[in-house]
């Protein structure tokens, strides 16, 4: 049970206007999903590009970037740590047995540090660099490097639901790394892990997560239906 009913809601940062155009791929995210997952009400505060760089905002997040979150007196900013801290402090999100909850953990951290690099180079050279000389030549060799570490870990997931025994913060932060792939066909080409990103799109928590952050985009006080990309659906890249 959450020991979190004594406590004010937390209040936590992300995008007035999110380049993402509500597709659920900005970093409060898996911050929003963590906190349906666990039951725990929150509140957030939606900020402009120009307010993120000034100096109230600095004061939460050095770096100027979204999201920060706060409860009480703690001020915490990077969305994985924020995950595990909720994770930490709530029943659902890591397992009660010791060796479980540390291999949760770890896959935490792959997620972020082994995962997700490579597929942020493919976003920075889509983004800022499709201009240069060398961009035509430097794409394939990012989505190389992409798709062994797509092999990798599909050949570890195998035909297993989640990545160890039940549903964990180390899947939920998986899951919304492989999301940023939506549209480069790329993990089309590993059934495994299309149906592993589905599974997690199908938590009921997740969907109240996407239909959040997609009211910001849309005005709209929930979505009518699934926007969200699937495999072998195209979705624009933004």
């Amino acid at each position: 049970m959450s020991d979190w009913s004594y406590r004010m809601n937390p209040t936590i940062t992300a995008f007035e206007k999110s380049p993402d155009r509500g597709q659920g791929l900005a970093r409060d995210m898996p911050v929003r999903w963590a906190l349906e997952e666990v039951g725990q009400p929150y509140d957030v505060r939606l900020l402009s590009f120009s307010a993120m760089k000034e100096a109230p905002h600095r004061s939460l997040h050095p770096f100027g970037q979204i999201p920060t979150y706060e409860e009480g007196d703690l001020v915490l900013f990077e969305s994985g740590a924020i995950v595990f801290h909720i994770a930490e402090r709530n029943v659902g999100l890591l397992p009660h047995d010791a060796n479980a909850r540390a291999r949760a953990i770890t896959w935490m951290f792959a997620a972020l540090s082994t995962m997700e690099p490579p597929i942020v180079q493919r976003e920075t050279a889509r983004y800022l660099e499709h201009e240069e000389a060398w961009y035509e030549q430097r794409l394939p060799i990012v989505e190389d490097r992409i798709r062994i570490r797509l092999g990798e870990l599909s050949n570890r997931l195998g035909d297993a639901e989640w990545l160890d025994d039940g549903f964990s913060a180390g899947d939920l932060l998986m899951v919304q790394v492989l999301r940023r792939l939506n549209g480069a066909n790329l993990i089309e080409e590993y059934p495994n892990l299309c149906a592993y990103v589905a599974r997690g799109e199908a938590r009921p928590a997740f969907k109240r997560a996407f239909d959040a952050q997609l009211a910001v985009f849309t005005r709209k006080p929930e979505s009518s239906g699934t926007h969200y990309g699937k495999c072998g659906e195209a979705v624009p890249e933004q």
